[in-house]
């Protein structure tokens, strides 16, 4: 079963909305601000929320107030009363992130946020999600000053309420166990904004560059006003699987987060929740992968299942998006390194960082290096845009000095779940065929769902495994019939 998430955008997108759903999703504000103190700015910002109506609605506005001003340039914020800030935004979806008039602006680059985030000890999925967010935003912005990464200046990158919002964000989602997010097409908005470099066209030149990158879908929603952040775009054109429609799901929550001003449409953004409960046939949905701005359709755009405790197959999840095509070839990086100075601890606490941040697997091998020495090599495997977030996790976390990689081509059979029923409760069978119509050609009950009837029951987890596969192949027998 997979956590989703559906972002839907009907008056845009930005960070204090996503913080806003999120708390009224039910993720603890008190939560939220602990985290976020763990990244050494809990003097830069306030963060409280209320219950606000929209057009008769109540939904949760989450407000950032900066102690020490903050957010000096048009690209990721905007505030609830013109008059507090340096600059203005006629965006539908504003923050309320309050600057000081004269306060000093905290001008960080990607390296400071980075070494920030990565010093923090936040949950694992929380983190790596952080620094791709961090990431796309920091390529747009470089491509539309025409310069890197390395060089531009950064000030809407480095204020403090990008952080939070992005982080915060990033941390509500881990929290909540969300597995997948999707997204609705987003609002276009119209008129002007006014930035450091003088007016400018809404969308900003930073959004309308995330949208390029992702080949976002986009429309007019009639109101002329700035409705999606560089924040919001870059949450989610890193966060999300697709675009478009909500996924098939089962509902269980939603979360209502409120923008600034008032439309003719409420100025909420909707957080659905939901979960599948993947009957015979229907493919399981991927999870949260970050996605790389190169990716050249939404609807392509890959991710997979991260939790450490997924599955003991060898490869965590796949998408199964190929469900209705043959056998399939992609390519993935392989990158390798191999240790002798690192406890088993720090590998399988590296191992669980790699997959949490999307790897596809991780494995290691005892080879015996120079001198002599007993070591680990530790393989990873993943997408090719998650390679560079998965070669941070493996410099950070271990004591290699150098990693190798390279790009491999593997044959992928279809896959999806069928649910069995057996005296010790529902289990999921993971099947496998080279094509649609062909005999499947591998069945195997999910390790999680025997593990967990095992202790629920006090049996083998082999009985539960037995039970299930027979049960399954009675199931398929009966069909046949």
């Amino acid at each position: 079963m997979t956590k989703i998430a559906y972002i839907e955008c009907p008056t845009g997108i930005a960070g204090d909305m996503c913080l806003g759903a999120l708390v009224h999703a039910g993720v603890p504000l008190n939560y939220l601000s602990d985290q976020l103190k763990r990244l050494g700015i809990g003097d830069e910002f306030h963060l409280w929320s209320e219950i606000v109506m929209r057009n008769g609605q109540a939904a949760t506005k989450v407000h950032v107030d900066l102690l020490r001003g903050d957010g000096d340039e048009y690209a990721t914020f905007a505030a609830s009363d013109p008059r507090t800030v340096h600059h203005e935004h006629g965006q539908g979806s504003e923050h309320s992130h309050n600057n000081p008039v004269g306060s000093s602006v905290k001008n960080r680059r990607l390296p400071d946020i980075e070494q920030i985030i990565q010093e923090a000890g936040l949950p694992p999925r929380a983190e790596a999600w952080s620094l791709a967010v961090f990431r796309r935003l920091a390529e747009a912005e470089a491509a539309v000053h025409g310069t890197t990464m390395e060089h531009v200046h950064f000030h809407e990158v480095g204020a403090t309420d990008a952080i939070v919002d992005i982080v915060g964000t990033c941390l509500g989602l881990d929290w909540l166990n969300v597995d997948a997010v999707y997204c609705s097409a987003l609002p276009i908005g119209g008129g002007t904004i006014r930035a450091a470099h003088g007016r400018l066209p809404v969308p900003a030149p930073a959004v309308l560059k995330l949208w390029e990158q992702r080949q976002v879908p986009i429309y007019s929603n009639g109101i002329e006003r700035e409705m999606v952040t560089p924040t919001g775009a870059a949450l989610v054109t890193t966060l999300a699987h697709e675009f478009g429609a909500p996924p098939p799901m089962r509902l269980t929550k939603v979360g209502l987060g409120a923008g600034s001003r008032n439309f003719s449409l409420p100025n909420i953004l909707r957080l659905w929740l939901g979960d599948t409960r993947v009957d015979s046939g229907q493919p399981e949905r991927t999870t949260i992968g970050v996605t790389q701005p190169h990716a050249h359709s939404a609807s392509h755009t890959h991710s997979h299942e991260h939790s450490p405790h997924a599955s003991d197959d060898s490869e965590q999840a796949h998408d199964y998006s190929h469900e209705h095509d043959p056998t399939s070839t992609e390519t993935v990086t392989v990158l390798e390194t191999q240790v002798d100075d690192v406890s088993p601890q720090a590998i399988a606490f590296t191992q669980e960082a790699l997959l949490a941040a999307g790897a596809l697997d991780v494995f290691t091998q005892a080879v015996t290096m120079k001198k002599s020495r007993m070591g680990t090599l530790i393989t990873v495997i993943c997408r090719p845009e998650q390679a560079e977030v998965c070669e941070t996790l493996l410099f950070r976390e271990t004591t290699t000095l150098g990693i190798r990689q390279s790009q491999q081509q593997r044959h992928i059979l279809q896959r999806h779940f069928e649910h069995v029923d057996t005296p010790y409760g529902s289990i999921r069978i993971k099947l496998a065929r080279p094509a649609t119509n062909a005999p499947i050609s591998n069945a195997q009950p999910e390790y999680e769902d025997c593990a967990k009837a095992a202790r629920q029951q006090n049996v083998p987890w082999r009985e539960v495994h037995r039970i299930a596969l027979q049960a399954w192949h009675e199931q398929a027998n009966t069909k046949q019939i």
